[in-house]
């Protein structure tokens, strides 16, 4: 079965999305930020009125993805005050300041959501051996996910790099969730090409294509009808 992930910031876009074929929900806010963590109350509301697999986006500022001290404990309180209300799994990434992942702080951030799925975010597109990276996010079984665009600012663009992290996590690691430009035109070739087996997407289900307006569920409906030809 092939997945899709959709990006939602308000209760609406929840209940568009999960009336419409999609899988799990990614929980925002910010989305022209690039995401940042949303409010308590709604990832409460989804909790309790949508039944759909979710998760809390963890990202205090879109300054960068290299957070001190404070931050870090911030993420930390996020992660528990989002855990204790039911969220079933989180995203987030840091790096050090040279461009790798900072592991001292993902580790604490692991700890603190005591044993729920985390996806490693886009923050991985910025480091240079991805390849590299991918083999260090793989020490790590709570990392379920890594959310890329292959490094370029589509993933249409990055097929071959989409299909040669996703040959790795075949052999060993996290789920390769490839996202940033996906759209039904092209959805179904991508799909064959690169051979994943779940994907992100966000403007691409949205009137207009802007990540701005609502889900359009007539576009969702259509990626859902693309995405159950992979069985």
């Amino acid at each position: 079965m092939m997945i899709a992930e959709v990006i939602v910031y308000t209760l609406a876009d929840a209940q568009i999305a999960a009336s419409n074929g999609a899988d799990r929900l990614e929980i925002i806010t910010s989305p022209a930020e690039g995401g940042l963590t949303p409010s308590l109350g709604l990832v409460q509301m989804i909790h309790e009125e949508i039944d759909l697999d979710f998760r809390v986006m963890i990202r205090p500022h879109s300054r960068s993805f290299c957070y001190g001290p404070d931050d870090i404990r911030t993420m930390e309180r996020d992660i528990a005050v989002f855990r204790n209300i039911g969220a079933r799994g989180f995203v987030l990434g840091l790096l050090t300041p040279e461009g790798n992942i900072d592991e001292i702080g993902l580790t604490r951030l692991l700890k603190a959501a005591e044993g729920l799925p985390v996806t490693f975010h886009r923050a991985f597109d910025e480091i240079r051996d991805q390849e590299q990276a991918f083999s260090v996010l793989s020490r790590y079984p709570q990392i379920t996910h890594v959310l890329t665009s292959g490094g370029r600012s589509s993933v249409l663009e990055a097929a071959d790099v989409i299909r040669r992290l996703n040959l790795l996590s075949e052999q060993s690691g996290p789920t390769v969730l490839p996202g940033a430009g996906l759209h039904s035109d092209r959805l179904e070739a991508f799909l064959k090409e690169t051979g994943v087996r779940e994907f992100h997407i966000g403007s691409g289900v949205r009137m207009n294509g802007d990540l701005m307006q609502p889900i359009d569920p007539d576009k969702l409906t259509r990626v859902r009808s693309i995405a159950d030809r992979f069985q």
